[in-house]
């Protein structure tokens, strides 16, 4: 390779060499001093420095910068770089922030750009474009690699099949060390990523792996057949792709076949794809907790707007329901109005409890070490921690409580309440979760509302009620 060549995989290859570590700070992010540079040669139309302030970065710091720029720059800037937007650059950008750079580019562009991704990447480019748009994509396409991303099109989102690659190398058992070796040397059409091969029976279903470490190491007169490992883990085509991250955590999978109802191999998932997944589907079950929809920064505000607004608007309801609770007790609250100061820190406490609890539980459920078979087992040990908790919180404020106001009798009403409340919430967190995923719908999602609406009304009750029978109002 010559020195050029050697200076180009540096540049592209690798995040970035010591000569421009200036451009950085200490957690590896872009400076905002290099961020505002870029953004003002931009709008001053000088488009040789904006190429040479970003031509030295790695694609996926290219990626971050436009992520970084305002969006009215981003047309502009990536005009100005047309030959620095490679596949990679486009593979590692924002979704939001990728539709938009896709709907201002020609058809003819985009299907370029296409034709370069992996079968996955280009998928991920077309999936979220209007029906016309995509049909015009398509149809500036190569035959072949139209065919192969309709048909990526044609299974459900989150699947397999979305997810996979077709790029792959195959070849049938009866093959030789020596015969695969110089299969791989002479095919120059075969993908050039790869870290195991898969061999395949007469109805290319696979029966076996090879790892190019295996391949290297082995004499090149033994059968494949030989050294292969018959034992893999296969990923049908329609599982979803939460279920294939498990499945390559679980067994430490680096590359993973994946086949068709038939059993057939029709492509593979390799780990880099699934370290996006993982991180995907974490940071979606967070924002699902709080409601904040996708959380994205880049998402168009009336996105955001109407996603948060219809569980703002949920809540709303349930903190109608609560204080509801409130108002049956109004008499007992206007006779002592100390009841109206403490209980809020019951239905507060619960919450925080219940919340932990449901953490817990939304995790458990999402890595599958909460099932069927240990529920019950789950149920009894989130009921001894809440009452632990609740017991310790229910000692602390109602000592407190009553040594403040020197009402002993209140100080025991609010400390029951508050392994009422606790227990309530450690139950809840764990019931309507389970519940949710039983009736195949996300937990992540909604179990907060229940959850909450649960310890606020219990917490409002139990005080409320357990001080009108102890005669306190």
């Amino acid at each position: 390779m010559t020195s050029d060549g050697l200076d180009a995989l540096q540049r592209t290859d690798t995040p970035h060499g010591e000569e421009e570590r200036e451009q950085f700070d200490d957690e590896n992010r872009l400076k905002a001093e290099f961020v505002r540079a870029v953004a003002q040669a931009i709008e001053n139309d000088d488009d040789t420095l904006a190429y040479d302030l970003v031509e030295p970065l790695h694609p996926a710091d290219i990626a971050d910068l436009f992520e970084l720029i305002g969006r009215d720059d981003r047309a502009a800037l990536a005009k100005a770089i047309s030959d620095l937007m490679t596949s990679e650059v486009i593979a590692e950008l924002n979704d939001h922030v990728r539709e938009d750079m896709i709907e201002a580019l020609p058809p003819e562009a985009v299907a370029e750009i296409a034709e370069q991704l992996e079968t996955d990447d280009a998928v991920q480019l077309l999936e979220d474009l209007d029906a016309d748009d995509q049909a015009a994509v398509l149809a500036e396409m190569d035959a072949e690699d139209r065919a192969a991303i309709e048909t990526a099109l044609s299974y459900p989102e989150e699947t397999a099949g979305r997810l996979m690659q077709r790029d792959l190398v195959a070849v049938p058992e009866h093959m030789t060390v020596g015969d695969l070796i110089d299969y791989l040397r002479e095919n120059s059409d075969l993908t050039t990523e790869f870290w195991e091969v898969f061999i395949v029976d007469p109805q290319h279903h696979p029966v076996g792996t090879c790892q190019l470490s295996w391949v290297m190491r082995t004499p090149r007169h033994i059968a494949l057949a030989d050294v292969m490992k018959r034992d893999q883990t296969l990923i049908p085509v329609g599982m979803d792709q939460e279920e294939v991250a498990l499945r390559f955590q679980k067994y430490a999978l680096i590359s993973a076949a994946v086949v068709d109802d038939s059993g057939r191999l029709v492509g593979q998932i390799t780990v880099d794809d699934v370290v996006h997944i993982i991180e995907e589907e974490a940071s979606e079950d967070i924002m699902r907790l709080s409601g904040a929809g996708d959380g994205d920064i880049n998402e168009p505000i009336m996105l955001t707007v109407r996603s948060r607004l219809s569980w703002l608007v949920v809540n709303l309801g349930t903190a109608i329901l609560a204080s509801s609770v409130v108002g049956i007790f109004q008499d007992a609250i206007a006779k002592f109005a100390l009841l109206a100061v403490l209980m809020p820190i019951v239905s507060g406490m619960g919450g925080n409890a219940g919340t932990q609890t449901l953490a817990v539980v939304v995790r458990a459920l999402a890595t599958n070490q909460l099932t069927s078979s240990n529920t019950w087992r789950m149920i009894m040990r989130e009921l001894r921690i809440a009452l632990t908790n609740g017991a310790a919180l229910g000692l602390m404020i109602g000592g407190g409580t009553a040594l403040l106001f020197s009402y002993p009798m209140l100080g025991l009403v609010i400390g029951a309440a508050m392994v009422i409340n606790n227990l309530t919430a450690g139950l809840m967190g764990i019931i309507v979760p389970v519940t949710l995923e039983r009736m195949k719908i996300d937990p992540a999602v909604s179990s907060s509302v229940f959850v909450t609406t649960a310890t606020d009304v219990m917490g409002f009750f139990s005080f409320l009620g357990l001080a009108v029978l102890a005669g306190l109002a």
